[in-house]
């Protein structure tokens, strides 16, 4: 007889979701996986059987490429329909796209959070529970990717950012969210390409990676500086892949001696690549050796950068992967 109960694993790293405020000092992590768990009104009534797991209790911003990696190792140890992860919200976007990047496979893994942590009035973490607990148990979400759900929507690792510091709403994506949940069913609309995988026991070459964002009268002096301690760097230039004139000599020179991946800091849309011709265009920095990182965002650039070091692939391999991004 085939067992039709869905099984979910819910594991936590910490973040505002596991805050409670415990001093006038603030709020800190101190829930645990069964905790948030507990706290989520009308989970019984779904039927999803769920196993829960406290692996981390860290602020999102203390999480490391370390323990995303072996978050990814044990994900592809679980025997459940669906992985959901809560985490802290500062690094929820980057979180994502790693986890897009090194687990394979069609089961859901979603990513999700809390703007108010436990002790606020209009707490929103066990609603947003709930509903990443609905996606990874639904069969419309298998091949979707890593996803995030926040605040009944449902964002892919690629496209979705943090837009607010502090709203409940802060998760938004361009050109929009692929799904949403409503009357408890999980629907969605359009499924993003899938990510090249890697595999996260290959990941264990030391590689240091860094942003750089140009600014207006930047000479290419910080440039130079961070260049000195990485091993790859992502620039977030001004709209379609340019910078000041003042740069292109920094970054000529760094790009003979490590990939550089060219981004752009607006937000959405892409790196073009032969629209404009002067000193400082993407047309010049790409033919100086710059690497175009299309629609890819800088942090999540960075995020594909560092794990492509990790695994010693070389600058034409660096290449290969940002070129064959959508």
């Amino acid at each position: 007889m085939i067992d039709s109960v869905r099984r979910v694993a819910v594991i936590s790293l910490g973040g505002t979701i596991a805050m409670t405020a415990q001093t006038a000092a603030g709020a800190t992590p101190t829930l645990s996986a069964d905790d948030l768990v507990a706290a989520v009104p009308g989970l019984a009534d779904t039927g999803i059987h769920v196993e829960v797991d406290d692996f981390r209790r860290l602020p999102g911003a203390s999480l490391s490429f370390s323990d995303l990696l072996e978050l990814a190792v044990k994900i592809e140890t679980l025997a459940v329909d669906g992985v959901v992860i809560t985490q802290g919200t500062d690094t929820i976007e980057e979180t994502a796209y790693l986890l897009d990047l090194v687990t394979a496979g069609d089961m859901p893994v979603v990513v999700t959070g809390a703007m108010r942590n436990a002790s606020m009035a209009g707490a929103d973490g066990p609603a947003n529970v709930l509903a990443a607990i609905r996606v990874a148990a639904s069969s419309e979400a298998r091949g979707a990717g890593c996803v995030v759900v926040f605040g009944e929507e449902i964002h892919a690792a690629r496209w979705v950012r943090k837009t607010h510091a502090t709203s409940p709403t802060a998760f938004t994506s361009y050109p929009g969210p692929i799904g949403y949940i409503a009357e408890d069913r999980v629907r969605i609309v359009t499924r993003p390409a899938g990510s090249a995988a890697v595999d996260p026991r290959d990941a264990t070459a030391p590689a240091r990676t860094a942003v750089v964002t140009v600014g207006l009268g930047d000479d290419g002096t910080i440039l130079r500086a961070v260049g000195d301690q990485v091993d790859g760097l992502v620039v977030a230039a001004f709209g379609a892949g340019h910078v000041p004139m003042a740069c292109v000599d920094a970054l000529t020179d760094l790009a003979k001696r490590m990939p550089v991946i060219l981004t752009t800091r607006t937000g959405s849309g892409p790196v073009l690549r032969q629209t404009y011709g002067f000193p400082g265009s993407e047309s010049d920095l790409l033919a100086r050796g710059l690497i175009p990182a299309s629609t890819l965002a800088p942090m999540k650039a960075r995020i594909l950068l560092q794990l492509l070091l990790m695994t010693s692939a070389t600058k034409d391999e660096i290449t290969q992967s940002f070129n064959a991004l959508p």
